[in-house]
């Protein structure tokens, strides 16, 4: 039988929950991209590891080591006019077993006119029973260009590992020029280990992804498609109003990222970040 926690265990445990909050705008001083305003708190950290001619790239780092029940994040940043930006993270980012409430991970992405952002952060790893809601909400210029990745492995196959219970809820929203361009939302409760077995969810694959690129045409989705190496997984890709996007799922998270780096380099004139050659 199962028992609910005392106030004074609920506030241990709410006590005991990381956080983190990072918060910062660029923008462009005679011609090169530069940090402006930064706000740091909690457990989440963002570094600018290297000076580049022109655009700039930013590393985020959580010291908690992970995520867990009832953790919370938050992220906003402010892409300014004419300026470009690249963001990834330090390593994969794991998402642990909760016990209580769901851990809660918000993004605000605003890129204003003529500037470009790449969002490219590595991948994210759940483990059984973990619990996350995430929340993706981007805000483009008519004039503004971005490439943006996410991968979602549901188990480390390579150890043995399973996801076999738990939640993801996954919401994106992207606005263009002030209008809603782009509305999707992926959820996943339960016995989440048989529901990807299902042909229509992943066909027994445990890695999924999406490569959103505006912006994006049919000539963009057929230089994609020309990828000398044969994907190791499913890939579809398609174009409509001005954007392009690829989907991906795999057996594994391996073969997802050789082909979700396929896609980008075909995608992109810039180099992936280093943390992703390694």
């Amino acid at each position: 039988m199962r028992t609910e926690p005392t106030s004074a265990a609920s506030a241990i445990f709410a006590a005991n929950r990381a956080q983190g909050s990072v918060t910062f705008d660029v923008h462009q001083v005679e011609g090169v991209t530069r940090r402006r305003q930064l706000n740091e708190s909690g457990s989440l950290r963002v570094r600018f590891p290297s000076p580049e001619a022109e655009g700039l790239s930013a590393m985020f780092v959580n010291t908690a080591g992970g995520i867990a029940g009832g953790d919370r994040f938050d992220i906003d940043i402010a892409v300014g006019e004419g300026s470009s930006l690249a963001v990834t993270t330090a390593a994969a980012e794991k998402i642990y077993r909760a016990q209580g409430p769901a851990a809660e991970v918000n993004i605000t992405l605003k890129v204003a006119a003529g500037a470009h952002m790449s969002w490219l952060p590595q991948e994210t790893i759940l483990f059984d029973r973990a619990r996350v809601t995430r929340r993706i909400d981007i805000d483009l210029a008519e004039r503004a260009s971005l490439l943006l990745c996410e991968i979602v492995v549901f188990g480390r196959a390579a150890m043995g590992e399973r996801m076999l219970q738990g939640e993801f809820v996954d919401r994106w929203r992207l606005r263009r020029g002030g209008r809603l361009a782009f509305a999707e939302t992926v959820r996943l409760d339960g016995d989440i280990g048989a529901k990807l077995t299902k042909p229509a969810v992943a066909n027994g694959g445990v890695a999924i992804g999406m490569a959103l690129i505006v912006p994006g045409d049919e000539a963009l989705v057929e230089r994609i498609r020309e990828v000398a190496t044969p994907f190791g997984g499913e890939v579809g890709i398609s174009s409509w109003n001005g954007f392009a996007m690829a989907r991906f799922c795999a057996q594994d998270a391996a073969r997802l990222r050789a082909d979700m780096m396929a896609v980008l380099g075909r995608a992109s004139t810039t180099a992936l970040p280093r943390m992703w050659l390694n």
